[in-house]
């Protein structure tokens, strides 16, 4: 019962420093109670049309037209009639993010993530709830974010089916297509419902079209495909026709304005979610009211590689960030500025005059510093007066005179001076609200990592006390109430220093989890403090047995060999140096001399195993062939190790059992197989997902995770029956290398698995009689042995095969990367939690089989389970806390995701560490007994 509690602790700890970095740097940036402030002029234009390609990168739009003549329409545009530049996106490049940010002018609220994809789960303010009337065409995993979440009734969208996205369509152009005969079908309707027109006359008018075709031609035929680029022809002739009948119902007043973005890019291979330029450089093109006109410029030089060879390097380029184009559209059209925008009025794009720009902007400077003012006085309202810490760059007082002087710039009609004062106002600003965002950091930041060390030293302490034999007796038992409770009631200066924690976190109105932040490094300190006299008696210890000298080289490697892990999440090629040491390790033992056999088949394995990760990342280039070859080589292997077991099976109904399963397991690896053929040779000839291959998938997946419970436990054989399901599993979701990747390493784990038992020298128990369940093996009272220094090598090893798992045949882009090729089996119309389940399926098939593997060698080497996995969380923690300090705030978005993703994935490994064991346990234990006769055979 202890052990379990201890188990549930050790989640529960790591959940905490797991959540933490969401409370650190993903909290939400919005703040309420502003007040709007709208242009005191008339604006350009009354009404705003906004066409956003979803998934369109910049190079394809503007370079497309060198190579052929695709979208001539906008590139006439970008040559003579508006602004034109590139659009920057922030990291994570997906479709909400990027419509949050071009229509709110905020980059997205990271706890919307947790609430919702299509609705609109947190309050924030945009462009369509300021607007008199918006309508909106497109898709409905977009249009009800914003039309939710606006206030009264002046927000109309039309949405097409969710079936309608289909990435096996056999042309998905048909959702552009819907979206403009829409729009035409919405002005003729208005010629003859007097109602409808009368709206449509009206100012601050906002129509959205959201164009979701290329998306689904770049994830479905990547983005320098026919499809991709006919689809970038059709939206161009689409926006030309919008255009056209647009500027006839309204008569050509003049009164209109035009913005063409996209929310994302796409990576070559379909894939978007991460920071490479082809991701993050989207297209922006604007004209008609309000709006400049193109201009020459005598540079001819591009601006830089990245549009070198678009051909427009005579025509005036002027970037933005993304959250910019939020204030640009509402100073066309005049509506309040989006509340919690924190876009820059991106003044060149404008055509007016010097006047309406100077105010234009001054109104953009109030509505941020308005978030700001609001931000300042939440924080030091929270604080402690003589801790209170304002922003030193632009106090309160500060912010008055600064705002004084531009209207008396305005007045003085100095619109130059003006506008350098409220553009400097704006940056000022945008840091101050960077400021509080961090404002609470330090404090979290020093509980995360005395957390982190206090929880270290506990794993230490636990281990030397009951899993070796350094400490002496008398400090090797526990008191009977030792634990929290003990601590509690024990040590009352605890107590005494956590009242005064909760006096300084109620005084700053502090959220509930801060307390668990701060309460946690003080009692896990405490048990340390109360337990250091096991520290002094394990230095005597090795000191009197002359193994101090040992111990520290021991601890030296270890450190060495956890900075590789550390390493290989930044580069995968570490993980290919690392497998060839563990490749040559066993030619230092004496199984060179004893089992040479399968020491150099260990070596072959992982020399195998080491190519992978110097290869491209999965996703790249889909080459089914490879898949097929793995399905044939996993069949003949499979009927390999049949015919060797056969001689060392007893003939009694279980293995008998065990045998036909292995049978039905060898034709699920051939169905799935002749599914994916049928599948690819279908949706290349765009007939889309065959319904027989939907349904023979998802029955293979539900019988594969169940199959392995009804073969016998004795080890070679249930880790047989295990591979064989899951390898089958993975087939279908294998669009390249991965798949024999997989394969690949089964092989190795079995080979590791042998390796382990030769070393353990229990050659007088021969492995095929090993048995999973307790009752045919040691039980963990017999089970006494303490921990060897071979064990940190065991432990090691399962730690090594779980980061080579997540990066063999990909990196941290796989995670933020959408790639819906590899679920093109089960299903093909967009779906994204039933997608994404199956992705992370996908990703859990490789960690489930490297736990079954360390289940077994822990069942060889008898050890006792906790024993080894204490020394697993040891190296892991010292992997997350290293991850912890490497998070960063600065420099790009990039490396600040790269850095944030980075530690999420070490903490995730611990928290899932313990869960995976013991579905391995479910997997290699449990079994469903099927009566059979003891002469039962199979022929």
């Amino acid at each position: 019962m202890k052990e379990k509690w201890q188990v549930f602790l050790c989640i529960g700890i790591h959940l905490v420093l797991f959540s933490s970095i969401f409370d650190i740097y993903f909290t939400t940036p919005l703040v309420h109670g502003m007040t709007p402030y709208q242009l005191p002029v008339s604006p350009p234009a009354k009404r705003l049309v906004l066409f956003v390609a979803d998934g369109l990168r910049a190079d394809s739009l503007f370079g497309g037209h060198a190579k052929s003549e695709t979208a001539k329409y906008l590139r006439k545009i970008v040559e003579d009639r508006g602004p034109w530049g590139v659009s920057h996106t922030h990291v994570p490049t997906e479709s909400r993010p990027g419509h949050v940010a071009i229509i709110a002018g905020i980059y997205e609220d990271v706890s919307a993530v947790t609430k919702g994809w299509k609705e609109n789960p947190v309050p924030f303010d945009t462009l369509f709830n300021e607007s008199r009337y918006t309508w909106a065409w497109g898709s409905p995993d977009i249009l009800p974010m914003f039309s939710k979440g606006a206030t009264g009734d002046h927000v109309f969208t039309d949405m097409y089916e969710p079936d309608m996205e289909d990435f096996a369509s056999k042309d998905a152009s048909v959702l552009d297509t819907w979206v403009f005969e829409k729009v035409k079908e919405h002005l003729q309707s208005a010629g003859n419902n007097e109602t409808l027109a009368d709206m449509l006359s009206k100012d601050k008018i906002v129509l959205f079209l959201h164009l979701l075709g290329l998306d689904t031609q770049g994830h479905s035929h990547r983005p320098m495909s026919r499809e991709y680029m006919e689809n970038i022809d059709l939206v161009d002739k689409g926006v030309e026709t919008v255009v056209n009948e647009i500027e006839e119902y309204f008569q050509h007043d003049q009164k209109t304005a035009y913005i063409f973005t996209s929310d994302h890019g796409m990576t070559n291979w379909g894939s978007h979610g991460a920071g490479h330029p082809h991701e993050t450089l989207t297209p922006l093109v604007a004209w008609g009211a309000g709006l400049r006109a193109a201009e020459k410029t005598t540079v001819t030089a591009p601006q830089d590689d990245y549009s070198s060879e678009w051909g427009l390097a005579s025509v005036r380029r002027t970037d933005v960030n993304q959250a910019d184009i939020n204030p640009l559209m509402s100073s066309l059209i005049g509506v309040p500025f989006s509340m919690n925008s924190v876009g820059l009025l991106p003044l060149d794009y404008l055509e007016e005059s010097d006047s309406f720009k100077a105010h234009a902007l001054f109104t953009n400077a109030l509505q941020v510093t308005e978030q700001l003012m609001v931000k300042e006085k939440q924080k030091l309202d929270m604080t402690f007066s003589v801790m209170a810490r304002p922003f030193p760059l632009l106090p309160a007082s500060e912010q008055s005179s600064r705002k004084d002087n531009v209207k008396n710039l305005l007045m003085e009609k100095e619109y130059e001076g003006a506008i350098n004062a409220g553009r400097e106002l704006i940056n000022l600003a945008l840091s101050g609200l960077d400021y509080y965002q961090t404002y609470d950091w330090l404090l979290l930041n020093i509980s995360v990592v005395m957390s982190f060390l206090g929880w270290v030293a506990c794993i230490v302490i636990e281990i030397l006390q009951h899993h070796t034999d350094i400490v002496p007796q008398r400090n090797a038992h526990d008191h009977d109430g030792e634990g929290l409770l003990y601590i509690l009631r024990e040590n009352v200066r605890l107590l005494l220093l956590l009242a005064a924690v909760s006096v300084f976190l109620a005084d700053r109105s502090s959220p509930p989890m801060y307390y668990v932040y701060c309460f946690l490094p003080f009692i896990l300190w405490s048990h340390v403090l109360s337990q250091r006299l096991v520290f002094g008696d394990a230095l005597k210890y090795l000191m009197l047995n002359q193994q101090l000298m040992a111990a520290v080289m021991a601890v030296c490697l270890g450190i060495i060999a956890v900075q590789m892990l550390v390493l290989s999440f930044f580069y995968r090629e570490v993980l290919s140096i690392g497998l060839v040491f563990i490749g040559v390790w066993p030619l230092k033992t004496i199984l060179r001399e004893t089992d040479k056999a399968i020491v150099y088949t260990w070596l072959a394995l992982c020399l195998l195993v080491a190519v992978f990760p110097l290869l491209p990342v999965v996703g790249r280039e889909a080459n089914y062939y490879y898949v097929y070859l793995t399905a044939a080589i996993t069949i003949g292997i499979a009927g390999f190790f049949l015919y060797r077991l056969k001689s060392t099976w007893v003939t009694d109904g279980q293995h008998t059992q065990t045998k036909f399963v292995c049978i039905i397991q060898i034709a699920f690896v051939c169905t799935s197989a002749l599914v994916v053929f049928t599948t690819v040779s279908s949706l290349g000839r765009k007939q889309g997902l065959p319904l027989i291959s939907r349904i023979l998938s998802w029955t293979l997946l539900g019988l594969s995770l169940v199959l392995p419970l009804f073969s016998s436990t004795f080890l070679l054989s249930r880790l047989l029956t295990i591979s064989l399901s899951l390898v089958s599993v993975y087939i279908l979701m294998s669009t390249s290398y991965e798949a024999l990747f997989c394969l690949s390493l089964c092989c190795l784990l079995c080979c590791w698995l042998h390796i382990e038992h030769r070393v353990a020298q229990k050659q007088g128990a021969p492995l095929s009689s090993a048995d999973f369940k307790p009752s045919h093996r040691y039980t963990m009272e017999s089970m006494t042995r303490f921990l060897s220094f071979s064990d940190l090598r065991s432990a090691y090893f399962y730690i090594f095969f779980i980061m080579l798992s997540f990066f063999g045949t990909g990196n941290i882009a796989s995670i933020n990367s959408f790639d819906p090729a590899s679920v093109y089996c089960f299903l093909t119309v967009f779906s994204p939690f039933t997608m994404g389940a199956l992705i992370v399926l996908k990703v859990l098939i490789p960690f489930i089989l490297v736990s079954c593997a360390f289940h077994a060698v822990n069942v060889t080497v008898q050890v006792p389970t906790r024993s080894l996995f204490l020394l697993v969380l040891l190296m892991s923690d010292v992997m997350g806390l290293h991850f912890f300090f490497l998070v960063r705030n600065t420099g790009s978005w990039l490396d600040i995701g790269t850095s944030i993703s980075h530690y999420v994935i070490a903490m995730t490994t611990n928290i899932f560490i313990p869960i995976l064991y013991g579905l391995s346990m479910l997997f290699t234990t449990w079994s469903i007994p099927v009566t059979f006769s003891s002469k039962a055979h199979v022929t």
